[in-house]
Formats: structure tokens, C-alpha cells, sequence
């Protein structure tokens, strides 16, 4: 069995926007010595590790993840030096450093590509993938018509992200494809070990990797992906055995079986994530999945959209690495659209319970609102209203910056729910948060290694019921996430640790509409 990082067992991370979370300067972005100023805050809301976006130097084109100089810190958010102070305080406090890696792809900026557009042979020609004529197309994703050199280049993404080339898993065309173990192939995987291994010298504790799935071309039964991150894990189980990696490959079995200690299971592969909380119509960036939500006050979603997909999953990779349910992200509508302060609860009573290694989006503790009315910002889209400025007080600018409000990277919105607020309020979603945090950290059952039986799955599976368990610990927990009451027996032996709107009477646990109730087992001996 490869190496698991022990700490990841315990592990909550907070994904944290560095343009729009605390800016330092006044000049209307976020940066670095910013999200060092909060981490006491990031500390004491029980977090145990930061996942950073790309802030990297950058055209911002697609908001950083085009890449211009993989070894260096964008101006707009400080220097190098700043991240090494960064970390150096958030180890200080107890808190991991991951940062965004962007493998696939660079900025069309990025001295390679320029090197690599050149009709002259050098060291950078073949560092991209590029076609070997000017009108040759493959799958529809080669650009032409943008450089001396006869033949088009390959996008990993939007136009402005030229694919690196890795190599084909199945070379149908040998006149400009690569096999994966073609000298150039390799260097490039080289150089990217590299900028890894510079980062973890400079302090990073892991890496998630942006589109992890996408580096080997024409690879049809993923086998060529995943030696190539199993070569990299065997890598960091020698040399950097606490560092973590995760990938945004949304379909867990397969990342974690490439290598990758966490995988998030969210909208692109499986249903799975989309069918829990953003099926309905502007909850999500596409419909792809659309349907009911099963946390919906209507009622009409279904449990079991979920765990069609989560259970086989689960069962996969057991023992292996951990699925990853967060609250959202940069790419989705947030997770507070369409929902109550109460409904919110629910959804992190779920979420925080649950096996596996949580990640919350920033703002999402406090129901920081989706503003789908926003025009795009840096390639967002309909993705520009899930990244708007951390609101921490009811001051200008929502205490996020002293810059005029028309220079900020995003507007703030007026009257919204703030930090400052809701630390006074006792029983505010974010105080309901920090102790589920607490709550689960607090017992093993209730962390990344338990076991976890669904004991509710008739009608819908309202009100959702399992049971959290290892070495004879056990907690239940009942969630309803409808419009109207619910009932469940559970039997006798059980002991409230953190309910709202919820009483158990008896072998029974009684729940309000959006109510949740987390029980113990008195009867476990610890």
C-alpha cells in the first residue's frame, strides 16, 4: 500500500480565491501577505489546511490558470518571498500550504510557447504539442494561423492555453505525434517535477493539480495517465512523503488508482455531486446533469442519484486515498443559491460528517451569495459570481479593501453577510460550521477514515440517515433537508452531541423542516 500522509485523517481544508479574500495594499486585490493576515482566522474556524488558486505570474486571460512564469508570484499578489513568510506563519499556526498546479497547459505569454512558435529548432520546439502543417487539425482542438511555424498547436482548454506535450498514449500520426517516453515527452514531465520541487522548497505542502486528467493525449483507457502521476507519487512517497496531491479529475476511482490522494467527486464525470445540490437550473455551470437536487426543500430529488455513483466509488478506493464533497469552488455557483441560512446548515451538517476530506470555498461558511448578474471577469463567465470579495465586516468594501470601491478586482455586495457579524452571533451559519468542525475532529468515526452505512434509503431517502463508525465508536446522523417535519427511528442508546431544530424523544429522532441531529453512542466505551 503507498503512503497516506497521516494528517490528511483529521484534515479540513479552506479554498481560498487569493484575488478576492483579504487585500493587503489597497489596491483592490487580494494577495498574499492578505491571506497571511487571516489565517488566526482560517486557524480558529478549526481549519487544518489552505488549497490556494494560482497566483502565479499571468495575462489573466482565464484568472491565473495561464501561466506565464510557473516560478514566480504575480506582482499583483507580492513576491516570492511573501509566500515563503506565508507559510512559514501558517505552519507557525498548524496549518498546511497547498497550491494550485497547473500541469496541462501554460500562457500563450510564457517564454516556452514563444520559443516553441519559432520556425527554427531549439530546446522548446517540441514542449508543446503541435500539429506538422498549418491546416491539420486534430479532434477539433488545434489552433492555426498564430506563429511562423507550420503547423497548429494543440489548446488544453480556451485558445489562450497551449497544451504541453506529455506525449500520446496511442500514436495514430508519427509525423508530429509523440510517444510518451520521446525524449521531449520526458523533459517536460521533468521540468514539471521541478517547479513542484521548488515550491515544497519554498514551503508548499502538496499540490492540486488543475485538470489532472488531461496531460497524455489520445489515451483512451487512461492507462497512459496513469503511470504518468503513479511515476510522480512514487516520487513523493520517497522524497516528500507528508506532501499531498489532489486532482480535479472528478471521478475518484480513477485518480486515486492513478496516484493522487484525494480526488474530488464533483460536476464534470459523475452526476453524483450535481444531483446532491446543484441540478436545478443556475445552480450549476451546465445542465449536464440536470434534475432535482436532493437538498431541496421540495423533496423531489433522491438519495440514491448519489450513491449510484458515491458508494462504487467509495468502495474503490477504501484504504487507497480520500473522496472529496466541498462546498464548492471557483468554477461553480455557490452553494448558498436558492437556499436559507437553514438550509445551509443541513448541508454542512452533511458535509462535515462525512467520510472522506472536506473542502470548503471560501465565503461559504458565512452564505456568501452567488451573483449570476455579474459580467466576466478573466475568462469567469457565468463562473465570475462565485468569486466576489470576502465580505469580513460592514465597513467599505465589506473590510476587504481601503481601495475606491470602483477599483476592486470584483464588487462586493451591499448588505451581504460578514465575518464580523456572525462571530457575534452564536447561532449564525458560521458558528454553526466551527463547531461541526470541531465536532468532527473531535472523534475518529466522525473523520476521514470512518466507516459509513446509509440506514434510510425508502421514500427518497428523506430524511437522510447513516451511521458514522471505527474501533466501536459510533455516531448517527439524521439530516432533513425538506420544507416540512420528519421522523426517524433510531433506537434506544443515543445521546445528542449537536442538533438544530431536532429533539430526540426517546428511540426517536424528531426533525423540523432543515433540521439536523448528530447522536452518539452512550453505550461506547472509550
Amino acid at each position: 500500500m503507498k503512503h497516506i500522509p497521516a494528517w490528511l485523517e483529521k484534515a479540513v481544508f479552506y479554498n481560498i480565491y487569493p484575488q478576492s479574500f483579504y487585500d493587503s495594499n489597497g489596491d483592490g486585490i487580494g494577495d498574499l501577505y492578505g491571506i497571511q493576515q487571516k489565517l488566526g482566522y482560517v486557524r480558529d474556524m478549526g481549519f487544518t489546511a489552505v488549497w490556494l488558486n494560482p497566483f502565479y505570474v499571468s495575462p489573466f486571460r482565464d484568472a491565473g490558470y495561464d501561466v506565464a512564469d510557473f516560478y514566480r508570484v504575480d506582482p499583483r499578489y507580492g513576491t516570492n518571498e511573501d509566500f515563503v513568510a506565508l507559510c512559514a506563519e501558517a505552519h507557525r499556526l498548524g496549518i498546511r500550504v497547498c497550491i494550485d498546479l497547473v500541469a496541462g497547459h501554460t500562457a500563450l505569454e510564457h517564454e516556452w510557447f514563444r520559443q516553441s512558435c519559432l520556425p527554427e529548432r531549439n530546446e522548446y520546439t517540441d514542449r508543446y504539442v503541435w500539429t506538422d502543417d498549418w491546416l491539420k487539425d486534430y479532434d477539433g482542438c488545434c489552433i492555426g494561423g498564430y506563429s511562423g511555424r507550420n503547423g497548429r498547436y494543440m489548446r488544453n482548454f480556451f485558445y489562450c492555453q497551449p497544451a504541453l506535450n506529455y506525449g500520446f498514449a496511442k500514436v495514430e500520426d508519427p509525423a508530429w505525434q509523440m510517444p510518451m517516453d520521446a525524449p521531449a515527452c520526458r523533459e517536460t514531465k521533468r521540468e514539471l517535477i521541478r517547479i513542484m520541487e521548488y515550491w515544497i522548497g519554498l514551503g508548499a505542502d502538496g499540490f492540486r493539480v488543475d485538470m489532472a486528467a488531461s496531460l497524455i493525449k489520445n489515451d483512451p483507457d487512461g492507462s497512459g495517465i496513469r503511470r504518468f502521476w503513479r511515476e510522480i507519487r512514487d516520487l513523493f512517497d520517497k522524497k516528500y512523503p507528508e506532501c499531498v496531491l489532489i486532482s480535479e479529475w472528478s471521478h475518484p476511482s480513477q485518480a486515486i488508482g492513478a496516484g493522487f490522494h484525494i480526488d474530488f467527486l464533483i460536476h464534470d464525470n459523475l452526476p453524483a455531486y450535481t444531483r446532491l445540490f446543484r441540478a436545478e437550473p443556475g445552480r450549476n455551470v451546465s445542465d449536464k446533469f440536470a434534475g432535482h437536487s436532493f437538498f431541496c426543500r421540495d423533496g423531489n430529488g433522491s438519495i440514491e442519484d448519489f450513491l449510484a455513483d458515491y458508494l462504487p466509488e467509495r468502495a474503490a478506493t477504501a484504504g487507497q486515498g480520500y473522496i472529496s464533497l466541498p462546498s464548492g469552488n471557483h468554477d461553480l455557483p455557490r452553494i448558498s443559491y436558492g437556499r436559507t441560512k437553514e438550509e445551509l446548515a443541513c448541508v454542512f451538517a452533511f458535509l462535515l460528517t462525512m467520510p472522506g476530506v472536506p473542502f470548503i470555498y471560501y465565503g461559504d461558511e458565512i452564505g456568501m451569495r452567488y451573483c449570476p448578474e455579474l459580467p466576466s471577469k478573466e475568462g469567469g463567465y457565468n463562473r465570475t459570481g462565485a468569486r466576489t470579495p470576502m465580505q469580513w465586516d460592514d465597513t467599505e468594501n465589506a473590510g476587504f479593501s481601503t481601495a475606491a470601491p470602483e477599483r476592486l478586482y470584483l464588487p462586493v455586495e451591499k448588505g451581504g453577510p460578514h465575518v464580523r457579524q456572525q462571530l457575534a452571533d452564536g447561532g449564525s451559519l458560521l458558528r454553526t460550521v466551527q463547531k461541526l468542525i470541531r465536532l468532527r475532529q473531535s472523534s475518529r468515526a466522525l473523520c476521514a477514515d470512518g466507516d459509513i452505512t446509509f440506514l434510510n434509503r425508502q421514500n427518497g431517502g428523506y430524511p437522510l440517515v447513516y451511521r458514522r463508525e471505527i474501533d466501536g465508536e459510533r455516531y448517527l446522523i439524521a439530516i432533513n433537508p425538506l420544507g416540512e417535519p420528519r421522523s426517524y427511528p433510531v433506537g434506544a442508546g443515543w445521546e445528542t452531541a449537536l442538533s438544530a431544530r431536532a429533539e430526540l424523544r426517546g428511540d426517536t429522532v424528531h426533525l423540523q423542516s432543515f433540521g439536523y441531529s448528530i447522536l452518539k453512542d452512550g453505550r461506547t466505551e472509550r
